[in-house]
């Protein structure tokens, strides 16, 4: 039954504000969807121990309704060693338009997860939701200990089957139309996808866990679509992107606002596949080898940020997801009401 799962940890509406680490979701707009009544999620993936309960004092201080947070469980390539010369030079190119010094390669990180579980299970969220894989049994059955239900996110039926048998309490079914990163873990990202809707409906039936829709979803009709399929919740992420509360720079919502959908799947940003519009640091990438994740995401990281001061969306991750064209700019309170109304008031 659609709603199920998330009533019984306190969620009134089957509507989940997927997370989206790196300041998209920021504590006002987890707050704000919280306090309308649907499950407000916080990306933490990019955090610090003490920026994660730092943040979740912040969401705190807005809302007392269920909350979410999530980390990435896996994705990191530490051992990896890629030329760097190639894409070091591209990004100096983008630096010298901004008037950056030249960009320093920075070291390619170990997985923070285990510090970072520590942090959410001290801030005790209504579910813990993580991507890119698995986490081991033990920090599992660390979440179980602590009460904290647990979803993870799968792009394939063998994705979804491997959660499953994981023991994990619900399941993200990430369509290929879906915006940011691609949670694929056990094959290639262009292996893994598949539709919506089509994901939904084998692993719910497969599992028989609480499958929440993620990907290209925008509206009422596509949510109760998503229902038919098996879905118990609908999680959104660009049909937010245009309320004043996310934490999105104004290129950003000016490329929205163009009502393009030009989106691929990249990973010359982050080093990990991901769907969002075309641009120009795109296009120049094209056949200069990437970095491993993180240390892609961590080279780009000045290059994004002063692309956003500077009004320019040429070096901006513009993550958005399929139905981008219907993205809707209104305060998350009411978007929030107005998906409920569209939905059917469940």
């Amino acid at each position: 039954m659609p709603g199920e799962f998330l009533r019984s940890i306190g969620v009134g509406h089957p509507v989940v504000l997927g997370p989206m680490a790196g300041g998209a979701g920021s504590p006002a707009l987890v707050a704000a969807v919280s306090n309308a009544g649907g499950l407000g999620s916080f990306g933490a993936a990019y955090l610090s121990p003490q920026q994660i309960l730092d943040a979740v004092k912040d969401i705190r201080a807005l809302t007392d309704k269920p909350i979410a947070l999530n980390l990435f469980a896996g994705g990191y390539e530490p051992d990896r060693v890629v030329e760097p010369a190639p894409m070091l030079a591209v990004v100096a190119r983008a630096h010298e338009r901004l008037g950056l010094a030249p960009p320093v390669l920075p070291p390619n990180p170990a997985s923070p997860f285990d510090d970072q579980l520590t942090a959410v299970i001290e801030a005790k969220p209504a579910l813990f939701s993580f991507t890119f894989g698995i986490p081991s049994a033990d920090a599992l059955a660390r979440l179980c200990k602590a009460g904290i239900p647990t979803c993870g996110t799968a792009t394939t039926l063998e994705e979804g089957r491997a959660l499953a048998e994981a023991g994990v309490d619900a399941i993200v079914a990430q369509g290929e139309e879906a915006g940011a990163h691609r949670g694929t873990f056990l094959r290639s990202a262009e292996e893994s996808m598949v539709p919506t809707l089509d994901l939904t409906r084998a692993i719910a039936s497969a599992t028989k866990l609480p499958v929440f829709a993620s990907g290209g979803l925008m509206d009422g009709a596509d949510v109760k679509r998503a229902f038919d399929a098996g879905a118990q919740a609908a999680q959104f992420g660009t049909a937010f992107l245009l309320c004043p509360e996310s934490g999105i720079p104004e290129p950003y919502r000016q490329a929205l606002r163009a009502r393009k959908d030009t989106t691929v799947i990249t990973r010359v940003y982050s080093g990990r596949a991901a769907r969002g519009l075309r641009n120009l640091f795109i296009d120049e990438c094209d056949g200069v080898a990437v970095l491993p994740f993180r240390q892609q995401n961590d080279l780009t990281r000045a290059m994004r940020t002063e692309s956003g001061k500077k009004g320019l969306p040429d070096y901006i991750s513009l993550w958005a997801g399929r139905g981008v064209t219907r993205a809707r700019e209104m305060p998350a309170a009411e978007l929030m009401r107005t998906l409920v109304m569209e939905i059917g008031g469940r």
